[in-house]
């Protein structure tokens, strides 16, 4: 709809025309109101001829948005013929959920960075769109490169890249890792403000599908005890749960050793320079925490109660001393039910060689009954391996029963030798229960109150949850490419994915699970007709309202015309 003036000898006057194509291609138009004359419309809309070109222009305005809603509330007819077969090689349906990951990649300016990146290296293929559907399918359908190429020609919007370009792709994004995570924190604060003042880092390592060590893929100890050669990673989350850098390193290295190089990374290019560092105890060593006692960091990590000195150990399993965290009233520990539902802790000094700590010991009755009921039913079963005559221990599971079985040498009557026997080692299970409940935190922040260092000590699940969703919901292993670069690459599409995820996420507010929200963008496909349209084939329901509301836009009407697709295909990437 546009404004149209024309002007006689005796008068000016206002009309708003539609333009529209014709059966023959020519371009016409045709007026939809007629205003009025420069002379009726002063009366009422005056007093000037600026004042009614500004109601005339809003009228259009008016008349547009009743057009645009006539039309998509139109009912369409489409002719289905039983007599007539399908056509050969014709695509009728197409994978929808990624439009509300792009909604998150366009906002985090991903665009941007793979343009200045075209610009650098003069490539001719479309990194952006190679990038961004690997993210999509790795999310969606994780498979290998090969494979997300075939998903993503399932996509409403097909790739415009070929499979060979992906794989060149591959090697410039891994020789600009460092550059893409930078650019990604610093784009990531347009969807909102980035809980930095809190990071919490781990590592983690992925196996190879191949025989021998290749370069940073070595033999090392597996989480999983697999005897492929391994690659570890380095994770920094924030407070929120949003990755924030990562780093990859080679699988036979000490994961202490990777820390500082990354941190450093975070503090020059992210420019982070005041954060908490957050860690459990086998990433808090006391070069670790000298580290991040410098400059404007502090630390909060977890400490064994069983690496501590015989005085302070003695000390933390003391049941005495301990307060409510909720109001600080005095606690004796050992009668207190074992349904109770509260944290208790009590505090002390704690001062090596270059630091002044704190040492915080926490009990909870919930967490003891928890670890009281394993530990009983491991105990079970080394009864059982007693009366079956098989006790051999397994040195890498901390947790078999059989550390349960105590052996002594005794001499039976008639025997030269001794002869090893078994039993249930009654102290060695007391032992353990004396840890019951009890869990230790360390940090450098003295004066800060012991509810908040807990809560930020409490988060660590979190990262622990993006190493769950990588390996597991995105399979990020078994890695199969053995390119440095690409393997970085890899990574680096599996780390971005999980921030789009992420941030999709914190936009629901955290309303629903992995599972529901994965299941939910995996099921938004839709159904092509006669190339007129499409037909949505999900369910409508509480999840995807708050996907089509968080996104600024929607899919869920019962048919959706070309043009209103090409549309909504726009609008999830910003573009009105």
């Amino acid at each position: 709809m546009n404004l149209h003036i024309t002007k006689s000898k005796n008068a000016e006057s206002f009309y708003i025309c539609k333009s529209y194509v014709k059966a023959n291609g020519t371009t016409t138009s045709a007026i939809v109101r007629k205003l009025g004359t420069l002379e009726q419309l002063l009366a009422e809309h005056g007093p000037t001829r600026d004042d009614v070109i500004a109601w005339a222009k809003n009228e259009v305005k008016i008349e547009t948005e009743k057009y645009k809603k006539e039309k998509e509330a139109q009912t369409v007819l489409i002719p289905f013929h039983a007599d007539r077969p399908m056509d050969y090689n014709k695509q009728t349906f197409f994978r929808g959920g990624y439009l509300f990951l792009q909604s998150v990649y366009y906002q985090l300016q991903m665009n941007k960075v793979c343009r200045k990146l075209k610009q650098k290296y003069k490539f001719q293929y479309d990194i952006n769109a190679i990038l961004s559907d690997l993210i999509y399918t790795r999310i969606l359908e994780p498979c290998s490169k090969r494979s997300s190429y075939k998903a993503a020609s399932e996509f409403l919007e097909r790739p415009t890249y070929e499979l060979h370009d992906v794989y060149r792709a591959l090697d410039v994004l891994g020789a600009e890792c460092d550059l893409i995570q930078a650019k990604v924190y610093k784009n990531s604060h347009f969807l909102g403000k980035r809980n930095d003042k809190v990071l919490y880092y781990d590592c983690s390592n992925y196996y190879f599908e191949i025989e021998q060590e290749d370069g940073s893929k070595k033999y090392g100890k597996s989480k999983e005890h697999r005897p492929n050669p391994i690659i570890q990673m380095g994770l920094f989350m924030d407070g929120d749960g949003i990755p924030l850098a990562f780093s990859l390193f080679s699988g036979n290295a000490n994961e202490q050793t990777s820390l500082k190089p990354l941190e450093k990374k975070v503090l020059e290019d992210f420019n982070c320079q005041k954060f908490i560092y957050c860690s459990d105890a086998g990433l808090a060593s006391e070069s670790i925490r000298e580290y991040n006692h410098m400059g404007e960091r502090s630390y909060i990590v977890t400490q064994s109660i069983r690496k501590l000195k015989n005085e302070e150990k003695e000390w933390a399993l003391t049941p005495q001393g301990f307060k409510r965290v909720s109001d600080d009233t005095p606690v004796d520990i050992t009668k207190l039910p074992e349904d109770d539902k509260g944290l208790y802790y009590k505090e002390e000094p704690y001062t090596t060689k270059k630091l002044h700590q704190r040492l915080i010991i926490t009990y909870s009755p919930k967490y003891a009954l928890y670890q009281k009921t394993i530990r009983d039913k491991q105990v079970e079963r080394a009864q059982k391996m007693l009366e079956s005559g098989n006790s051999k221990k397994n040195r890498k599971n901390p947790n078999d029963p059989a550390r349960f079985i105590g052996t002594m040498a005794v001499t039976q009557e008639g025997e030269a030798a001794n002869i090893q026997q078994h039993y249930l080692d009654e102290d060695k299970i007391s032992e353990e229960a004396r840890y019951d409940g009890l869990y230790a935190v360390c940090t450098d922040l003295l004066d800060d109150e012991v509810d908040d260092i807990l809560k930020v000590s409490e988060g660590r699940w979190q990262i622990e949850e993006c190493f769950r969703i990588m390996k597991t919901d995105f399979s990020a292993r078994p890695v199969y490419l053995r390119e440095e670069n690409r393997i970085k690459a890899h990574f680096l599409v599996c780390f971005l994915a999980l921030i789009v995820y992420r941030l999709l996420e914190k936009k629901l507010n955290s309303k629903y699970t992995c599972e529901t929200l994965l299941d939910t963008l995996k099921s938004m496909n839709f159904a092509e007709i006669q190339e007129q349209g499409f037909i949505p084939l999900y369910k409508r329901e509480a999840v995807t309202d708050d996907l089509h509301e968080v996104c600024g836009f929607r899919t869920d009407y019962q048919f959706i015309t070309k043009s209103k697709m090409r549309t909504i295909q726009k609008k999830s990437k910003g573009k009105e």
